[in-house]
């Protein structure tokens, strides 16, 4: 069977330019606004590749595929080859000759990165330990929805410097807004992504002190101490 060619995978928000991201809520907003069956994926199959347990991340993938008027595919990994050792590069390589997409929620983003690899077909982060893009999407449309817009609107982040606050310190800063992260010592976001997210034109702040990071915001955001996967750390993240 000939393989189709690839098209663009999402697994960072950095996959995207700013102006690609706006258009991607813009769109988001207005089929959420109509809300009705659409042809967007007809006739395409999504492989939903799932290594964590979720209800919102899952059912908003469904629905979404459905809707859109594709068919949506769920793979518990335990279901799949994988949970009897199959490398995640054979996994890619068959799931392409399939489907149309690969959507993956995995433990660890060299996962995500090796399924890219391998994958003929688009790879969608749907979370990892270092960035859950489309949950930021989901943010970032929110606060389009309630503030008008991003520039000039100042987002705080409060607590565990994690997945979530990864992508969304990236997306506020792409997208204008100014952003203040307020962590205890040592779990401050990502240094990386801190980084890459200055060269946009939103301020970004990493501070330890929540009071500071609050001050005059228009947005307060913080999220959970112990995520899947860090139970063993929950007693000293408490």
């Amino acid at each position: 069977m000939k393989h189709r060619k690839k098209n663009r995978s999402l697994i960072s928000l950095a996959d995207l330019s700013p102006e690609e991201l706006k258009e991607v809520i813009e769109l988001a907003i207005e089929l959420k606004e109509v809300r009705e069956p659409s042809d967007k994926l007809a006739g395409k199959s999504v492989a939903l590749l799932f290594e964590k347990p979720s209800t919102r991340t899952r059912v908003s993938f469904e629905v979404a595929v459905y809707e859109l008027g594709g068919h949506p595919l769920y793979l518990g990994f335990n279901e799949l080859q994988l949970g009897r050792g199959e490398p995640l590069s054979d996994t890619a390589r068959v799931l392409s000759r399939y489907v149309h997409c690969i959507v993956a929620r995995v433990n660890s983003h060299d996962s995500l990165i090796q399924l890219d690899r391998y994958s003929t077909v688009p790879v969608i982060n749907a979370l990892s330990d270092l960035e859950h893009p489309c949950q930021a999407i989901a943010d970032l449309m929110t606060i389009r929805e309630l503030k008008g817009g991003w520039e000039g609107v100042k987002v705080a982040w409060v607590g565990d410097g994690n997945n979530v606050c990864n992508s969304l310190v990236l997306g506020c800063a792409m997208l204008g807004a100014d952003v203040v992260v307020a962590t205890p010592p040592n779990y401050e976001p990502n240094k990386d992504i801190i980084k890459l997210a200055k060269s946009f034109t939103g301020k970004v702040e990493v501070v330890h002190d929540p009071h500071e990071a609050v001050r005059s915001a228009d947005v307060v955001y913080t999220d959970v101490w112990v995520s899947m996967g860090q139970e063993d750390e929950r007693e000293d993240r408490m």
